[in-house]
């Protein structure tokens, strides 16, 4: 499909708004048959899948592609705690209710695959199989995972740099532009370099789609997907219960070679968690935009994975 004519096609969709865990989300319904649902991470939004919601409805699926809580159409609540983990889960629980689906195969990158990895073993009933995206499952950490990473990478690191509600809140809507267009940065020093009105979109992305982000976080900030890193130690002590379990669903992981945060969150212990790790895809040169930078290798990565659970 023409990357010109992207943002008029998921336009032409629809949405609905779908009342679930005392908010509403924001979710496109395309295609029909087993169901996909499209969890996207920071900072982006449901128009982040546009290319493999084509695809795999294509492909004879059903997906359901929420502007996760926080950003876009959905609720943006105020409270930190209300972005913690088990909430997030149980967002996506009411999305499958709503459509009246026992079960689905769920997708996430970033943060959207944390969010997937954590739902598999919380609501294992409700999750068929799991594809993880840039961020691989690993064990649960030892300590509080925010200590861990300021004596490892500073308090420069960009996850530490988060944590203080209202400074980088007001740093990256300082510059909309700039900050989408930073590609795997790892620093605050690096989030803040340059300017936006001067820097060109990449290849894969066109100005109408980057017209879209720009548009839709100018009106709503950054502050709902920054509340999802507050929430880090928060999510570590609500996890104790699950400190020693596993996800014996189908999973699937795929990653860039090129991507940051396989450097700083290895993927050689995904498997002391994964019971049914059917593939490991690293795509050669690409970064963390996997899903957009690659999109055809990653949406024919799914199709296969969705078609072998058969």
């Amino acid at each position: 499909m023409d990357p010109s004519n992207l943002v008029n096609e998921w336009l032409r969709l629809g949405s609905r708004q779908v009342a679930t865990n005392g908010i509403e989300l924001r979710v496109v319904d395309h295609g029909d048959g087993p169901a996909v649902v499209f969890c996207h991470g920071f900072p982006e939004l449901g128009f982040s899948w546009r290319h493999q919601v084509f695809a795999l409805a294509e492909a004879g699926f059903r997906t359901l592609t929420p502007d996760m809580r926080g950003y876009g159409g959905s609720s943006r609540p105020d409270r930190i705690e209300d972005y913690d983990i088990a909430t997030l889960c149980a967002d996506l629980v009411g999305v499958l209710d709503d459509a009246g689906i026992e079960d689905a195969i769920f997708v996430g990158h970033d943060w959207g695959a944390s969010v997937v990895w954590q739902l598999a073993v919380r609501h294992p009933d409700r999750v068929r199989a799991v594809a993880g995206l840039s961020v691989p499952a690993t064990p649960r950490s030892a300590a509080p995972p925010l200590p861990i990473l300021r004596s490892r990478l500073g308090d420069d690191f960009y996850m530490c740099w988060f944590q203080e509600p209202g400074i980088a809140d007001a740093a990256l809507a300082s510059d909309v532009r700039r900050t989408l267009l930073q590609d795997d940065v790892v620093s605050a020093r690096d989030m803040l370099t340059g300017n936006g009105s001067e820097m060109i979109a990449p290849a894969w992305l066109s100005e109408a789609e980057l017209g879209y982000y720009v548009e839709t976080f100018t009106t709503t900030g950054f502050t709902g997907g920054l509340n999802y890193y507050r929430n880090l130690d928060r999510n570590w002590e609500l996890a104790a219960h699950l400190a020693d379990a596993k996800i014996h669903q189908p999973t699937l992981f795929i990653a860039g070679s090129q991507d940051a945060v396989i450097r700083f969150t290895p993927t050689s212990k995904m498997t002391s968690v994964l019971s049914d790790l059917r593939a490991s895809i690293v795509l050669d040169g690409a970064g963390h935009w996997i899903q957009q930078e690659r999109a055809a290798d990653v949406s024919a990565a799914l199709i296969d994975f969705a078609r072998g659970l058969d």
